[in-house]
């Protein structure tokens, strides 16, 4: 059953739990909406993730507005976006004084550094997982492997212009021939 609530709990719980930056709630969003609310298949999932990325705006309200409204319209994507940004929000607006005050405490730095290899792993997993599916040709395989070594020997290049470039050589090789 795709509820509202279900909605909304779901990326309050990826946004909540996601400690290091938007990526790191990627792998908590595609547990609930593959594993657990079954709203998209990996595949699904690996396309929204790859137009959620060719677009500005931070990643998790991007991927919430769009799978919102898949599962339920316009009122999905409000109330989805709402259950990314609303806690966190709040909590910063109640609490900003005191995050200031210890952001750089020992036990906050302690806290973080434990959890980065954590969220490094979550992000392995997922990159594996949506590769599997989208690694299935010789020329995806080409232009992953392009993509890594623009990464790694011209990181002043932009991801962006890679997500561009790539979404245009994917209609380019990809397309129907009947379109």
């Amino acid at each position: 059953m795709k509820t509202i609530w279900d909605l909304f709990l779901a990326f309050l719980r990826a946004s909540n739990f996601a400690f290091g930056g938007g990526a790191s709630a990627i792998p908590l969003v595609k547990r609930e909406v593959v594993t657990k609310y079954q709203w998209l298949t990996n595949d699904e999932f690996a396309n929204y993730l790859a137009i959620a990325n060719s677009l500005p705006a931070p990643i998790l309200t991007k991927l919430a507005g769009m799978i919102g409204f898949k599962v339920k319209g316009w009122l999905g994507a409000l109330v989805a976006i709402l259950g990314a940004i609303l806690p966190t929000t709040l909590i910063v607006v109640a609490l900003g004084g005191l995050i200031l005050k210890y952001a750089q405490s020992p036990a906050l730095e302690a806290m973080l550094k434990g959890v980065r290899p954590v969220v490094a792993v979550l992000l392995l997993q997922t990159a594996i997982e949506i590769g599997k599916d989208s690694l299935t040709h010789k020329a995806t395989w080409l232009l992953g492997i392009a993509a890594l070594l623009i990464m790694f020997f011209w990181p002043i290049i932009h991801p962006a212009f890679l997500v561009l470039a790539s979404m245009l050589l994917g209609y380019i090789l990809f397309r129907k021939k009947n379109q």
